[in-house]
């Protein structure tokens, strides 16, 4: 009897798997195929992605940190939908993602991330946590007394107003940037459609025009926000043109907000599906530190990388890639690596071998990991501190989106 699971094939002279990404049981819960890929093929070729992907922790740290590789599509090689050629059809959202610091490379990247990096150090950020704190309290405050969906009515508008206002664009347009946000990342999931292609690009379009609305307003009106910082950011005498400030405010708003909201739902779901004592998990500022860093280990909200090879590599033995193909760096299945971790499918706050990667690492290591802890340690420590007997109402129901791992809905009763 094969020991293959049932939604699995894996080839394993050539070490080759086909695992559909949208496959239920495999998106509701991906750690039962990572634990048994450890056990017999942590470096595999994804048949449905047609690209070699790494699972273990000290490859996917190592291939995250190595220059030869990067995001910086060389020279129009199809991307990880194999889509190259005509993209006449993704002007707007092509024009944003040329700009990106996220999908660019030395020298470029580096003088965006500085100029960027400015309003993300842990000082300034920290001086957020009051808000985000005040915000959590308010948001519990319009709590119905029956059960409520808690990704709607807390994990997605606190991380948004926290960023909108940093950002210094309104309040209020938070469902539209939400929308405009939710269109664009549809780019990266598996399997997209020329419908999905053609609605990210009018979001882009969209997005792009209200913030250059903006911009204009704040050159003649400066005030004390992000945008008007990235206006006047210098380094070296260098400003940031209006393509690479809108395009860095596109992509602060959207990172902003989309990781930490599927984080917030997966971490409550894990602390009330832990049976542990969840005002306890957030009793001191320390406690809820290492409680947030094993929610982001325990189920990340990124589980895929994709980086493009510039040379010709042999990244493993007998796994050589040619310049413009891609890999896949599974962070998901790092941080839950037996070779790493003790007992890693265990959720334990005080584990004392806490390294995951679910910010990345190297050069693209999340610019916004400093802020996405503040929120997430003043969100648990609201919610847990205000709510001692809040329980799970429901079943959580997680997405179909393997990439971006988060919850459908999760019921609760206050």
């Amino acid at each position: 009897m094969s020991d293959t699971l049932p939604y699995l094939d894996f080839d394993p002279a050539t070490r080759r798997v086909r695992l559909d990404p949208h496959e239920t049981r495999f998106y509701g819960d991906p750690y039962e195929a990572y634990r048994w890929l450890h056990a017999r093929a942590p470096t595999f070729f994804w048949e449905d992605y047609g690209f070699w992907c790494f699972g273990g922790y000290d490859d996917v740290n190592r291939l995250l940190r190595d220059r030869r590789l990067g995001r910086q599509n060389p020279g129009g090689a199809p991307d990880s939908q194999g889509n190259a050629g005509d993209r006449a059809h993704l002007a707007a959202f092509d024009r944003l993602e040329a700009s990106s610091m996220l999908e660019l490379e030395p020298p470029v990247h580096t003088r965006l991330r500085t100029l960027v990096n400015r309003a993300f150090v842990s000082r300034q950020v920290e001086r957020l946590r009051p808000r985000a704190e005040t915000l959590a309290s308010e948001l519990i405050d319009g709590f119905g007394a029956g059960p409520v969906d808690l990704l709607p009515a807390y994990a997605a508008p606190l991380p948004i107003t926290i960023i909108a206002e940093m950002l210094g664009v309104p309040v209020e347009m938070g469902p539209q940037l939400l929308d405009w946000s939710h269109r664009m990342v549809a780019m990266y999931m598996h399997g997209r459609t020329r419908e999905t292609e053609e609605r990210a690009d009018e979001a882009a379009r969209d997005f792009a025009d209200f913030l250059r609305g903006y911009v204009d307003e704040r050159r003649a009106a400066p005030g004390d926000d992000l945008l008007s910082l990235l206006i006047e950011a210098r380094d070296g005498g260098q400003k940031l043109s209006e393509d690479e400030l809108v395009s860095s405010a596109i992509l602060l708003l959207n990172a902003g907000h989309e990781a930490t909201v599927h984080q917030t739902g997966n971490a409550v779901a894990t602390i009330l599906s832990a049976g542990a004592d969840p005002a306890a998990l957030v009793a001191t500022p320390e406690a809820t530190a290492a409680t947030v860093e094993e929610c982001l280990r325990f189920d990340a909200p990124l589980h895929m990388f994709t980086r493009y090879a510039y040379e010709t590599l042999e990244l493993a033995p007998g796994v050589v890639v040619k310049p413009g193909e891609q890999i896949g760096l599974l962070l998901g299945m790092a941080n839950r690596d037996p070779k790493a971790f003790d007992r890693p499918d265990e959720f334990r706050p005080e584990r004392s071998d806490q390294k995951n990667v679910s910010f990345g690492a190297g050069i693209h290591f999340c610019i916004g990991a400093p802020l996405a802890r503040v929120e997430l340690q003043a969100s648990l420590k609201t919610l847990f501190a205000r709510l001692p007997s809040i329980a799970l109402a429901d079943t959580p129901r997680y997405r179909d989106t393997f990439h971006f791992h988060g919850l459908e809905r999760l019921d609760v009763r206050p």
